[in-house]
Parts: C-alpha cells; sequence; structure tokens
C-alpha cells in the first residue's frame, strides 16, 4: 500500500513587494516543529513564484523529517522556503536581498531559520543579515541550544575547512547526492567503476557531486551549466571544470580538454548514462521532456527538478527516482548535526556521518519500493513514521 502525506494549508504564507523596484518575494512556512521553528533555504530566481516556493517548503518538511537520527542530539524542526523574483546577476540583488530580510526580519528572529539557495550564496545572505540587525541567518533556532555561542563558534570552524580548493559547507550536498546515487547503483548490482552520470548544473551541489562521484570511479560524461553542456564520452576532468568555474558555476570555455565537446544547454538530457543528476533549478523536467531522459536513475540534486507528471511517466518506464528530499538533504542535515554537537567541525567526520546516513536512508526507501510503491512514496512512509516518533520525543 503506497503512503502518501495528506497536502494540509501551510501554517505561514507571505508575499512582499518591494517598494523600489516593484520586485515580488516571498516565505512559505509549511509547518513549525520543535520550539516553533522551521527550516529552509532561501533562492534568488527570476520567475520565481509563491507556488514554486510553497513545493520547496513542502519539500523541506520531509526533508527535515526523513533524516531524524532518534540518537542524535538535534531533533529536526519543521520546513520553510523563501524566494526572491530577481535574477541573482542582477545589478540591485544584494541591496534587494537586503531589503527583502529586513522585511522579513520579525520571522527569521521568531520563526525562519535559513540558509543559501539557487541563486544565493551564504556569505551573501549573513552580510544582508548583518545589515538589517540580525545576529545570524539562523537566529530562530539559537534558543533551542544549549550555548549558542559555542555552537556558532564551532560552526564558524566547520566553514573554514577546505577541501582541494573548495570550502567544506559548499560540499557537503554534493557529498550526499553522489552518496545515494553510489548507494542505488550498490543496490542494482551495477559496479562504480565504468558507471557513467550526467549532471545538469556546476554549482555548490552539482560541482561537489561531481568531484565525488569522480572520486569514487564513476565517468561523469557530461555537465550543463547555464552557458551549454560540455562533454566527453571518455569522462571528463571535473578538479579542471572545477577549478575554471565562476561564483555562478559558470564554466570556463577556454580552459577545456582537447577530446571535450560543447552542445547547446538543452542537450542535457541526450546523453546514455546510469545516473542522471539535475542540481540546479527546479521543474526543468516535464511531461514533455521526460520521454527524452536516457538513464536508468535519477538523482534529484536539486529541489523540484521534476514535475509530479514527468516523475510518474518515467517511474512508468521502470526509471528509478530517488527524490530530492532524500538526495539532497546532506546540506541541511550537516548544519545540523554541526551546531547540535553530532558531528566534529572536520572534513572527514562530515563526510563520513553523511556517507553513513544517506546509505542507510536510500537502503531502507530501495526496500520498500515496490511496483505500487515508488521511491518516493517510500520516503514519505519514512517521514511520516519520523514526524510521529519525533512527536513522541518532543512531548516525552
Amino acid at each position: 500500500m503506497s503512503a502518501t502525506v495528506q497536502r494540509t494549508p501551510p501554517h505561514l504564507e507571505v508575499i512582499w513587494t518591494d517598494e523600489l523596484t516593484g520586485r515580488r518575494g516571498y516565505l512559505v512556512v509549511d509547518r513549525v516543529g520543535r520550539g516553533g521553528v522551521a527550516s529552509g533555504g532561501l533562492r534568488m530566481r527570476e520567475g520565481v513564484s509563491l507556488s514554486e516556493v510553497g513545493d520547496l517548503a513542502r519539500g523541506m518538511s520531509l526533508k527535515e523529517a526523513v533524516a531524524y537520527r532518534p540518537g542524535g542530539r538535534y531533533v529536526p524542526v519543521g520546513g520553510a522556503k523563501g524566494g526572491i523574483d530577481c535574477s541573482p546577476q542582477d545589478p540591485q540583488a544584494q541591496a534587494l536581498l537586503t531589503r527583502y530580510l529586513g522585511a522579513m526580519r520579525p520571522y527569521l528572529r521568531e520563526v525562519w531559520a535559513t540558509g543559501e539557495d539557487l541563486g544565493l550564496r551564504q556569505d551573501q545572505i549573513e552580510q544582508a543579515a548583518k545589515a538589517v540587525g540580525l545576529r545570524t541567518t539562523i537566529d530562530a533556532v539559537l534558543p533551542l541550544l544549549d550555548d549558542a555561542d559555542l555552537a556558532l563558534a564551532v560552526f564558524d570552524q566547520a566553514c573554514l575547512v577546505v577541501d582541494e580548493g573548495i570550502d567544506l559547507d559548499e560540499l557537503v550536498g554534493g557529498c550526499g547526492v553522489a552518496e545515494a546515487g553510489l548507494a542505488t547503483l550498490e543496490r542494482f548490482g551495477i559496479a562504480t567503476h565504468g558507471a557513467t552520470a550526467v549532471i545538469q548544473g556546476f554549482g555548490s551541489i552539482g560541482g561537489a557531486t561531481a568531484r565525488f562521484l569522480a572520486r569514487a570511479g564513476v565517468r561523469v560524461v557530461a555537465v550543463a551549466d547555464a552557458d551549454g553542456v560540455v562533454a566527453n564520452a571518455g569522462g571528463l576532468d571535473v578538479e579542471k571544470l572545477l577549478a575554471n568555474r565562476n561564483e555562478f558555476g559558470q564554466i570556463d570555455r577556454g580552459q577545456l580538454g582537447p577530446q571535450d565537446k560543447c552542445a547547446p544547454r538543452e542537450a542535457w538530457l541526450d546523453y546514455d548514462c546510469d545516473l542522471l543528476i539535475p542540481a540546479a533549478i527546479s521543474y526543468c523536467v516535464d511531461d514533455r521532456e521526460a520521454p527524452r531522459v536516457r538513464a536508468r536513475f535519477v538523482i534529484e540534486g536539486a529541489n523540484v527538478p521534476l514535475t509530479p507528471s514527468a516523475e510518474a511517466l518515467l517511474v512508468a518506464r521502470g526509471v528509478v527516482v530517488i527524490p530530492d528530499f532524500v538526495a539532497n538533504s546532506s546540506t541541511n542535515s550537516w548544519w545540523w548535526w554541526t551546531l547540535f554537537g553530532d558531528v566534529a567541525p572536520e572534513q572527514e567526520a562530515a563526510y563520513s556521518i553523511i556517507r553513513s546516513v544517506m546509505r542507510d536512508l536510500v537502503t531502507r526507501v530501495l526496500d520498500r519500493t515496490t511496483t505500487d510503491c515508488s521511491p518516493r512514496e517510500a520516503a514519505v512512509q519514512i517521514a511520516t513514521e519520523n514526524l510521529v516518533a519525533i512527536r513522541e520525543r518532543v512531548s516525552g
């Protein structure tokens, strides 16, 4: 029997209009948890809508619940999401971000703990938060900590860790996405060495996913950024690409290898692969695009990259889709594990817990997957059961 979560109205919806530009910003708190708090990132994307932010907030509620560790210090909170309708490359983007956070300040102090998402970096949000009188972007969670000053100091220490030129906080999410893919390959008896992957998006999630897959022996045969696709059937030099991308995840085409080929951005679905990893924008695969998918497994690195109907089409074809609130949950989890003292501020400690938790979670999801229960439905079952356990723990 498949499980679904009844879609109830969100706890809170806020629509903000910037008085200087007329641009809109949104906040949706899907549900609150312990301490009346919800967690979820803030994205900046031209065209972002209240509906999109609401979908993302619902996903955050599931993401918080599905990663619950009964023995951990961190007890998951609720889910929320913010969005600003503006291109992150707009010259006024930072000023608009600051005005948005100023308007949302009461919610950020009491209800909503946020961080970077599509189009924004954490340092940008922190700068804007301080400009409007907030201590951090997670002020709402600080009362839940035994010693907020110590916890923030430890987290700052973790954010100073650099692994081969990339900050740890930019790697943890991709480590989890890669591990979700590797666990799926293993479950279906596919050797890691020789397996292939195509990744859409080469920012923090996509780039880190490519690094960890390549380190595990997977051939990354194509990656897509805003300028198009870079492909190499023999496997791309991921580290070289990472060293030659800008802050928006765009690869310098002048630094490509002699065997690397360029293709239009929409060609990212034209490659045969074992793992297809959409790791950029939401709703990038709809009913029209779903028939073009040539992968055995889709690992959702981005938030809601597939429309529900597109996912249904893929599942009907036998494509295994590991949902976003499972596959890309590690950034969110790592933040809280570090702040609440579940993991040391060190890269190997971070990678170890992420790999262990993600492998266990993906295995449990696939154990429950049948012809009548998709991986998403199986993951919803786990999240629903965890919510019951969380409520019992909090109330007890």
